[in-house]
């Protein structure tokens, strides 16, 4: 049963707009960085880890940080045309577009984050705290394939908010940062 409820909520996560006259889907990948501490002016001013890159903490913790990077900046856009909202208007052509490459982000980003908490030899403190975040991203997508509500969705975007918090604590405790 669980397997069958599964393979139903599949296509509407990952559902592409099928309408011609509609905006091509914007490339996650292509997104330029948005980091928590950067606050703009010159980019060369932003922190950069110079820890051993062979350390697993380091590996895991750049890697959580480009998913959270990538997941801020197209689920932002998602967020933001929603905003006030206590019914999101599925039928508006902004609203529709943010929608399909938020979850497009954050499938991708889910992917990172869970690759980044199973690196080899990476601290159990470190890895829980990405695993948590990425099955956060799953279940947000999941809910805006389902064209929930904002409340609905900002339940678990707070509980992301939190895990990604843990982790970047964590990558800090080792040195490191995501």
């Amino acid at each position: 049963m669980a397997f069958g409820l599964g393979l139903a909520v599949i296509p509407l996560a990952s559902a592409d707009p099928s309408d011609a006259a509609a905006p091509p889907p914007v490339d996650p990948a292509a997104a330029p960085p948005v980091t928590e501490y950067y606050q703009g002016g010159d980019p060369s001013s932003v922190p950069v880890d110079t820890a051993d890159s062979s350390d697993p903490a380091v590996a895991a913790c750049s890697q959580f940080a480009t998913a959270l990077d990538t997941a801020s900046a197209f689920y932002g856009d998602f967020a933001d045309s929603i905003d006030g909202t206590v019914r999101p208007d599925y039928s508006d052509p902004a609203v529709d577009q943010s929608n399909v490459t938020g979850r497009t982000a954050l499938r991708q980003a889910a992917s990172l984050a869970m690759s980044a908490a199973n690196t080899p030899g990476v601290a159990p403190e470190i890895s829980d705290p990405m695993r948590s975040w990425s099955f956060g991203a799953t279940k947000l997508l999941v809910k805006m394939g389902l064209r929930t509500t904002g409340d609905f969705m900002n339940s678990t975007a707070t509980q992301m908010n939190q895990d990604a918090g843990n982790a970047q604590m964590a990558c800090a405790n080792a040195g490191t940062h995501a």
